[in-house]
């Protein structure tokens, strides 16, 4: 139980940063002399870093354990979000998002693999609700310094304490793993060799997942990354109420995370997916009402719930559709999809509302919508994998 805890609190600090550059940004560019779309580009070296670590993640943990791997991925995020806060540069940023894409592909990968592995659904839910927690923790920070006038490095500063603090914890907790994985070892059997990345792809219905993976991963840090400067160009709000409304958006997903884990012992998987879709599209429509300040508030805390049941079980469900052979490599494809989505939309949703205006946010999130109901009704219907579901193995 201990070392589930541990594994929570990593994924808090996983999701700290990730919602810290679009509630910070209205701001950051005004004062780093930066146009707005640059944030775009910051995102993209982040995303690049998270793809690249992700794909190393399996020989790193391999040769270093999930412990170790997990330890100097937050201190290198640490490292970087302090590093944010003494930029005097936009090209410092760039610098920093460096080691932050790095720290939090190689966290991401290393402790989604270990819980899919050896935990339950209810398990994957909680822990990526927990992801949720440090989102909405970051924006949150981040809302109080700039109404109290203490600036955005004061908030990306204290941050990166919060990670140091983490990281200490991290080493202290270093023999729980060691001692998880020896007994972990012991009940396991001996694992088929899986399929290769090639083989996967071939095996009906594995495109429609990489499609919803992709599809989400582009509207989840879509709406994080511009939902602030949404509200405030098209809303009206101030750019201290525009971060507490990012924080609120995160704090949906953190609460329809803790929901479906709970959720997940009298509804199908497939079910809370479809059910957050339509919560997803009726988020978006009241988000773009003009001069609706309030209904669009409310439409983004309706955008987080229904979000939060598509990636978790998307996930889990993949050896009962696909069995569990191939799971691993149709993993990896998903999470490498859902790392493009994140990296590539984001900055051409910035340029297109550069173009025109942030209205055409809205349209461009109903898009992914569309896109990620029609795919994942058709695998509903062409998967039929029936390889067992992994059973609960207790953490230390």
């Amino acid at each position: 139980m201990l070392l589930l805890l541990i594994i929570y609190l990593a994924f808090i600090s996983l999701g700290l940063p990730d919602s810290l550059l679009g509630s910070s940004w209205p701001v950051m560019h005004r004062e780093l002399n930066s146009d707005i779309e640059f944030a775009g580009l910051v995102s993209i070296v982040v995303c690049s870093g998270t793809v690249f670590s992700s794909l190393l993640s399996t020989r790193l943990t391999h040769r270093w354990g999930t412990g170790k791997v997990v330890l100097v991925s937050v201190l290198m995020t640490a490292i970087a979000l302090y590093g944010f806060s003494i930029s005097e540069h936009v090209y410092g940023l760039v610098l920093f998002a460096i080691p932050l894409g790095l720290g939090a592909g190689a966290v991401d990968a290393a402790l989604n693999h270990f819980v899919a592995v050896n935990y339950q659904s209810k398990h994957m839910n909680y822990l990526h609700s927990f992801w949720g927690v440090g989102a909405t923790l970051g924006p949150m920070i981040m809302a109080w310094f700039l109404s109290q006038q203490l600036g955005w490095r004061a908030g990306y500063a204290n941050i990166s304490y919060l990670q140091f603090a983490l990281v200490a914890v991290l080493l202290v907790a270093l023999p729980l793993w060691r001692r998880a994985l020896s007994q972990h070892t012991s009940v396991q059997p001996q694992v088929t060799q899986p399929l290769s990345n090639r083989s996967a792809l071939k095996i009906s219905g594995v495109k429609l997942q990489l499609l919803t993976f992709f599809c989400y991963c582009s509207l989840e840090m879509g709406v994080g990354l511009w939902a602030a400067s949404y509200l405030i160009s098209e809303q009206g709000l101030s750019a201290a109420d525009a971060a507490f409304w990012t924080a609120m958006y995160y704090l949906g997903i953190t609460v329809g995370r803790f929901f479906c884990g709970f959720a997940a012992s009298f509804l199908a998987e497939h079910q809370l997916v479809r059910g957050g879709l339509f919560t997803l599209l009726l988020g978006v429509l009241m988000l773009m009402l003009p001069e609706s300040p309030l209904l669009a508030k409310s439409g983004l805390v309706l955008i987080g719930l229904g979000c939060a049941p598509v990636y978790p079980n998307t996930i889990h469900l993949t050896p009962q559709r696909f069995g569990e052979r191939a799971s691993q490599a149709i993993i990896g494809l998903s999470m490498a999809c859902a790392y493009v989505g994140s990296t590539v939309m984001p900055p051409l949703i910035g340029l297109a509302a550069a173009a025109s205006s942030f209205m055409v946010l809205p349209l461009i999130l109903i898009g992914f919508i569309g896109l990620m109901l029609i795919s994942t009704e058709r695998l509903i219907r062409c998967s039929s994998g029936t390889a067992p579901v992994k059973l609960d193995i207790p953490a230390a």
